[in-house]
């Protein structure tokens, strides 16, 4: 039997990674930093062929974000999101545009909303590639993107996905800046000092 998301994504399988940081060469930290990255499957529908209305990809693709958020927030154990992005993986026989108009503005507000809100625009990344091609999903602090110490990334691969007629569609989410971050710029901190 086919499992759908939102009634449309035809899922073969859900993949998903966390990362621990302790140290990247300096002190360990008080709390280690974690990244998750959740990515799922699915055919793509437009694959071989030209199509110029993509919105049967967008239309449903709340029901894509909100079950990925739910996934990627659950990985951090009850730690609080701080950080979070997106990004997919059109397979051979299908178009960048397939991607981004599965991961547009309402697959964000309900990935947003998933993983306890954020204010800021969604860091995003997409292109076509073949089976097992890596990507790595830029992360930024989820209330204000100039927040210099959550640039990040986490790199994602399925090995055996997405095959030419799929998508791989992820997002990514971590619980703060970087460890040892020091090159200045806008705080978290102030950041929450400008809105009081």
């Amino acid at each position: 039997m086919t499992r759908l998301i939102g009634d449309f994504y035809e899922v073969r399988s859900f993949h998903s990674t966390i990362q621990e940081i302790v140290h990247e060469g300096g002190p360990a930290a008080e709390e280690p930093l974690l990244k998750a990255c959740v990515g799922v499957v699915i055919r793509n529908p437009f694959a071989g062929r030209y199509v110029e209305d993509l919105s049967p990809l967008t239309s449903p693709s709340p029901a894509l974000g909100t079950e990925l958020g739910r996934r990627t927030a659950a990985l951090l154990g009850g730690r609080k999101v701080e950080g979070y992005g997106k990004g997919g993986i059109a397979g051979l026989a299908g178009e960048q545009d397939h991607v981004v108009a599965c991961v547009t503005t309402v697959f964000g507000n309900a990935f947003r909303d998933a993983v306890g809100g954020g204010a800021a625009w969604i860091s995003s990344t997409t292109k076509t590639a073949a089976a097992g091609t890596a990507i790595d999903i830029p992360l930024a602090f989820k209330d204000e993107v100039y927040v210099r110490s959550h640039y990040d990334t986490i790199s994602f691969q399925v090995p055996d996905g997405p095959r030419p007629d799929e998508l791989l569609i992820c997002v990514a989410v971590s619980t703060g800046g970087r460890i040892h971050e020091r090159v200045g710029g806008l705080s978290v901190a102030e950041y929450q000092a400008s809105l009081a």
